[in-house]
């Protein structure tokens, strides 16, 4: 049974266990992984975890018999990049995909979501990327509009938090 857990340090050759598998440049959303931050090191790691508790966000890594098999992140602010990225962003790394968690880890989310006072939440995905425009519309989630990008196209989804 899968759990959503804070980032944690305890759980670091976990998550570079799910980081490598991801491989290098691989998109990781749900980590909030950036190319400066050093996670190989325990020091590294410990301050990227740290960092991502003062950030604007309710991060959660969905973690089950000790492997880290995703992450799913709340995005609360600042406005500007919450339009860009998303009140929610989610991964689930390759051999995890094709379970339902991305789907249970944003079911669980939203209720933190609607307790930290939002009536919607905004999820992005790139257009291309079927498996998450799926899980997002099983959420509830209705397509505002795709949009064409520099990087290609991009999904915008809402759900509607008031009736769940």
């Amino acid at each position: 049974m899968p759990e959503l857990l804070a980032p944690s340090v305890r759980l670091h050759r976990a998550w570079l266990e799910a980081h490598r598998e991801w491989g290098p440049g691989a998109h990781e959303d749900g980590f909030g992984l950036s190319a400066s931050d050093q996670v190989d090191s325990p020091a590294g790691f410990a301050a990227w975890v740290g960092s991502l508790a003062r950030e604007n966000a309710v991060p959660r890594w969905i973690v089950e018999d000790g492997q880290v098999l995703g992450g799913i992140a709340l995005r609360t602010g600042p406005a500007e990049y919450v339009r860009w990225a998303g009140h929610l962003g989610f991964g689930i790394r390759p051999s995890g995909r094709g379970r339902g968690l991305a789907a249970w880890a944003l079911r669980q989310m939203l209720p933190e979501a609607r307790r930290l006072g939002l009536s919607r939440v905004l999820l992005v995905c790139a257009g291309e990327n079927l498996a998450s425009a799926k899980t997002i519309e099983r959420a509830g989630g209705v397509l505002e509009e795709v949009r064409q990008t520099g990087r290609g196209s991009v999904r915008r989804y809402w759900i509607a938090l008031e009736s769940r």
